[in-house]
């Protein structure tokens, strides 16, 4: 399936409010895919009895006149890292595998459980979901749906990798994944996917393991942006209403002249190109800057950053208990965390107030900023069994999402390449608090990309 070919959220809901189709029926397909093909892969834990239980729960509920939602009876996938009540959470890796089990579901899984959604399972990531291109030595790393039957095929994006497949590959409807330097829009851009990353204090965080408590935020992967935007409303445990899409003419639109479009391939410039100059077309008014305070960013966070220092701090002792169970690759990264002192992390959170402020006030002159998601077409599995491809590559990936949580912004990530060629993904950000607005600029550039 290609982005334009998936069934939004509202069609399936049109369909089941018409008895075109039944949850029953759309849980039933969602778990014998998940069942074949990468599902093994996509999935860590399937459930079955539950997803069956609560589709014909929401079934009989309609059948009465009630709907709880615009989601009700939908299937949906969630990261492996949201507490699920009476399972393990394990966040992808295997050291966890008997760990006590959740008391309770997630906040997030919760109330999208009481707005009708049916989760089918829990989705496969990188362990702790340490890194942006989705590899799982534990649990094997689900193939992109592009060009996936050339040798090993291609890296879904990480964190959330199996999170984009449930969704290319029909397994569920929507996923809920996490985003701390891209992990939702990653796999969204390199899988043809639309993945929201609000504002990190917007969703609750609780009971969902976390990489980084400063930048772990929360958001949906699915196929349009009103699909994010009803999944961000029940999330955030609002009721805000949907937002009209913004008008392109006359939008100001930051593209940064640094930084982000460093190692761009010839496919993704190309694509980017062509959006800018749609977007023209419409009349949106293209403002190339440099940004300097992103040149600065790589050396703010040369000793690993938040990310080092908080993973550190939540996995010490069980890296000291159990290191020879986790990812070399994730547990060498979460030991920089070692070496960062007190001293280091309270200067880092002043270089970050400094840098936001920095960055808002160049922000403050216009409507959103626009970058590519990621800068190259997803790579090979192959390529990446050397590590120091793998290290740089993920360098590369992480770099321009990043730049945004740092940020506390939100963005949207919205596939930008023609059908039938690899995917690309065109990021759509602002400041922090400004989810409304970049979800109604997203939903205008999308139109005008679907035409």
């Amino acid at each position: 399936m290609s982005h334009s070919t998936l069934p939004s959220l509202s069609a399936l809901a049109t369909q089941l409010d018409n008895a075109g189709t039944s949850s029953v029926e759309l849980t039933q397909a969602a778990l014998s895919r998940a069942g074949t093909g990468e599902g093994p892969k996509v999935y860590t834990r399937v459930f079955q009895e539950q997803a069956l239980a609560a589709a014909a729960a929401s079934d009989a509920l309609r059948k009465a006149g009630l709907k709880r939602s615009e989601i009700d009876g939908l299937p949906l996938s969630v990261k492996d890292l949201f507490d699920i009540k009476g399972e393990s959470t394990r966040s992808g890796s295997v050291v966890l595998r008997d760990a006590p089990v959740a008391q309770r579901n997630a906040t997030v899984v919760q109330r999208l459980m009481n707005a009708g959604a049916v989760v089918i399972g829990t989705t496969n990531m990188t362990e702790f979901a340490y890194s942006g291109l989705g590899l799982n030595p534990h649990y094997g790393t689900p193939r992109n749906p592009w060009e996936r039957e050339m040798g090993e095929g291609r890296i879904p994006g990480g964190s959330s990798s199996g999170a984009a497949i449930s969704v290319t590959d029909g397994m569920a409807t929507a996923a809920i994944g996490s985003d701390t330097g891209g992990s939702v829009r990653i796999p969204s851009a390199l899988c043809g996917l639309t993945g929201f990353k609000p504002t990190a204090r917007r969703v609750s965080q609780e009971g969902v393991l976390p990489l980084s408590t400063t930048l772990d935020s929360i958001g949906p992967l699915a196929p349009t942006v009103a699909c994010c935007e009803v999944l961000d409303a029940i999330m955030s445990g609002g009721n805000d209403a949907p937002v009209a899409a913004k008008p392109l003419k006359g939008l100001r639109l930051l593209s940064p002249s640094n930084a982000v479009t460093d190692g761009l391939d010839a496919h993704v410039a190309a694509c980017y190109a062509q959006t800018l100059s749609k977007l023209s077309a419409a009349g949106a008014i293209i403002v190339e800057q440099s940004v300097e305070p992103f040149d600065q960013l790589p050396s703010i966070n040369s000793q690993g950053g938040f990310i080092a220092a908080e993973a550190w701090a939540w996995h010490r002792q069980l890296i000291a208990d159990k290191a020879d169970g986790y990812d070399p690759r994730v547990v060498s990264r979460i030991r920089r965390g070692k070496d960062i002192s007190a001293a280091d992390y309270i200067d880092l959170l002043q270089r970050r107030a400094a840098w936001i402020q920095a960055v808002e006030q160049q922000l403050a002159d216009f409507d959103a900023m626009i970058m590519p998601t990621v800068p190259v077409i997803a790579p090979t599995i192959a390529e990446l069994q050397d590590d120091d491809v793998y290290h740089k590559t993920n360098l590369l990936i992480l770099r321009n999402p990043t730049f945004i949580n740092f940020l506390d912004g939100c963005a949207v990530s919205l596939p930008c390449h023609a059908p039938g060629t690899a995917p690309v993904g065109f990021s759509i950000a602002a400041a922090g608090g400004q989810d409304k607005t970049v979800l109604a600029i997203a939903k205008a550039v999308e139109a005008l990309l679907r035409d």
